[in-house]
């Protein structure tokens, strides 16, 4: 897919991080960009400053999904280019000093990460498929997810975030398939250590003895890499149905 002025993207999670890089990215090649996400004040000023469409947006809700979608259609136009970076993570045991793990946060996980993301495909997807073709193959969009080296790899404390993260890998092969004979494609980009929001507030050093377990580049990873990834995946139409570590060949200790 060649990406200009003609191609709408939607972003969730795009106020910060790897959405906002990613954003950013696309808005650079001249994609119109649509953000979703809660943060109001950093989602407007993104999209002020990309000339972009902010929509507040909880993937969680049907209602509150719907409502995005449709305003920035009212704007840009069918989107073409779906990137999921809407998440949550926590650290809790299955069973710890005070019981064992809340269901109602487990739950919470799954609903955010995991069912956040297929709602936002589905939506994508219905309007992708019965929209014309932008290439020669008969492409009609694309849609890349998020998923985590902790799909593979999960620590301890993670068995919430890894079994969000794990059906994200485990759906993208299907739903490559089911869109398949209507040309969408279907990518997953699976981040090691990367410096995020879900970083935010650790110490340089433990930031710099993280980056350390890295083999190489022995640091963290930054959010603009994995940006240029979804770009590539976006303009590479044989990139379709894969889980690509982003991870500098990191192998996640249980600790």
């Amino acid at each position: 897919m060649e990406l200009n002025s003609s191609v709408s993207a939607i972003v969730t999670g795009g106020a910060s991080g790897l959405g906002e890089a990613t954003a950013r990215e696309l808005a650079s090649t001249g994609v119109k960009v649509g953000i979703f996400d809660l943060n109001v004040e950093r989602g407007e000023a993104l999209a002020e400053e990309i000339g972009g469409v902010f929509c507040e947006c909880n993937v969680a809700d049907e209602d509150s999904v719907k409502a995005a979608f449709e305003k920035v259609r009212a704007t840009n136009g069918q989107e073409r280019i779906l990137v999921n970076c809407a998440g949550i993570g926590i650290a809790v045991k299955t069973v710890g000093k005070d019981g064992a793990h809340p269901m109602g946060l487990f739950e919470k996980v799954l609903q955010v990460n995991l069912m956040g993301t297929f709602r936002c495909i589905a939506n994508a997807a219905e309007g992708m498929t019965q929209s014309d073709p932008v290439t020669e193959d008969g492409e009609r969009g694309v849609v890349i997810n998020t998923a985590s080296v902790a799909a593979f790899d999960g620590q301890v404390g993670q068995a919430a975030y890894s079994a969000s993260k794990g059906g994200i890998v485990g759906m993208t092969l299907p739903i490559a398939r089911d869109l398949s004979r209507n040309g969408v494609r279907c990518v997953t980009i699976a981040p090691g250590l990367f410096r995020t929001p879900l970083l935010a507030g650790a110490p340089e050093e433990v930031l710099q003895s993280l980056g350390a377990q890295v083999p190489f580049p022995a640091r963290l990873g930054d959010p603009g890499e994995y940006a240029k990834l979804a770009r590539q995946i976006c303009e590479n139409s044989m990139l379709n149905g894969e889980t690509i570590r982003l991870d500098g060949a990191i192998r996640m200790a249980p600790r």
